[in-house]
């Protein structure tokens, strides 16, 4: 092996081989790079909302002002949803469903009780709620009911109500200590569950709980009740479409903007990080070419060379092993150094963004790890059957 790599190694064109090299750590670097950025960030645009789907808006009546149906929102028919649904963008409908009767909650840390307050309850289809659901589900005989609070309500809580009344403030984290004594009232009836918090989410302004526990509930405290929608939730499938606020305007329905800003930017973070690693995968791809090309050429300088290396009995794999480990060896610097320099520079940028969001949640270096070991593997794989290729070109010629 070490002489066959001296006599082979001769026509090598150092320049080539340097070029190649920046090339490809600069290329393997964009799409790690791309691919790490847009994981990083997104949770800027949906942290706290892993328990609901991601491109979805709220839609809802503008409140009426005239005559009897002043200060009272409109509901939606089945007319106007099937009409939601048959637009080209929109993926599936869901209505909001409210509690049509009164309830109240105690909450209480290690049995203590702290306060009661008056409430509500809405839901949404369970195919709108990204979660596990056997969490997400409810039976009259467990009489305990998981619950999603919008982020804001915690706030409040801490900032507000806690402080004016010498309670605890209490954090995300040991949000499960707390339970909420439910008491539901109507139809001549009441009704006592237990609350079980699962999740905060900031993109509804609503108490969340599962749709089999609102019709079981509204049956029991509301029967008969009118349960005509007042709000939709409609899934996108491009919340940066400009059809979709011309449909929504044109029917005169109101849209939560935060939820429409928040889809769009997602959106673009999409795009954007598609674009740089498409820029990337191409001057990789590049690199690669240059790299087969250098090899190529050298094989083709050493043809006289390789030609009695196989004649005095060497093997076409053995020939063609200092060039595939010259490829591999190169590629799997350039991996390291690919991975070493993301680091460094993640860790540069990522000490800004917790400036400005401190409470955002690292995302896990692994998953860049796993696409550069694919890329790795499979220009490697490429490199390896290229080369031996070519010395079989040269055996068959010789034969």
């Amino acid at each position: 092996m070490t002489l066959v790599w001296k006599l082979l190694r001769q026509h090598i064109s150092l320049p080539q081989l340097v070029g190649f090299f920046f090339a490809n750590l600069f290329g393997m670097l964009i799409v790690l790079l791309g691919f790490q950025l847009y994981h990083d960030i997104l949770p800027v645009f949906t942290q706290g909302d892993t328990f609901l789907k991601k491109d979805f808006l709220i839609v809802s009546k503008r409140i009426g002002t005239v005559g009897t149906f002043s200060g009272r929102a409109s509901t939606f028919t089945s007319a106007e949803v099937d009409d939601i649904r048959k637009q080209r963008f929109c993926k599936d409908v869901g209505a909001f469903t409210a509690s049509r009767y009164t309830v109240s909650a105690g909450m209480g840390i290690e049995g203590i009780a702290s306060f009661r307050t008056e409430m509500f309850f809405e839901s949404v289809p369970a195919q709108f709620v990204d979660t596990d659901s056997e969490r997400w589900h409810f039976t009259p005989e467990s009489g305990v009911v998981p619950i999603i609070l919008p982020r804001n309500y915690l706030a409040i809580y801490n900032f507000g109500f806690a402080r004016t009344r010498s309670l605890p403030q209490l954090s995300e984290s040991v949000i499960g200590m707390v339970d909420l004594d439910i008491v539901m009232r109507g139809a001549g009836r009441e009704g006592r569950v237990k609350g079980k918090v699962i999740g905060f989410s900031n993109r509804l302004n609503t108490i969340l709980v599962p749709d089999d526990f609102m019709a079981w509930s509204n049956a029991e405290y509301a029967p008969g009740a009118d349960t005509a929608p007042t709000r939709l939730i409609v899934e996108v499938d491009n919340p940066a479409d400009d059809a979709v606020v011309r449909y929504f305007q044109h029917k005169g329905y109101e849209l939560e903007d935060d939820k429409l800003a928040a889809g769009r930017h997602t959106y673009f973070l999409k795009v954007l990080a598609g674009i740089v690693m498409s820029v990337g995968l191409f001057i990789s791809l590049l690199s690669f070419y240059i790299l087969t090309l250098s090899i190529y050429l050298l094989v083709q300088k050493n043809t006289s060379k390789l030609e009695n290396l196989l004649l005095i009995g060497y093997s076409p794999a053995r020939v063609s092993l200092p060039y595939q480990l010259l490829a591999v060896g190169m590629n799997a610097v350039v991996l390291l150094l690919s991975l070493l320099l993301l680091v460094c520079v993640r860790e540069f940028y990522m000490e800004r963004i917790w400036m400005l969001f401190p409470q955002m949640e690292e995302a896990s270096l692994w998953p860049s790890c796993l696409l550069g070991g694919l890329l790795f593997a499979g220009v490697s794989a490429f490199n390896v059957l290229a080369v031996r290729r070519k010395v079989q070109s040269v055996w068959h010629r010789k034969e």
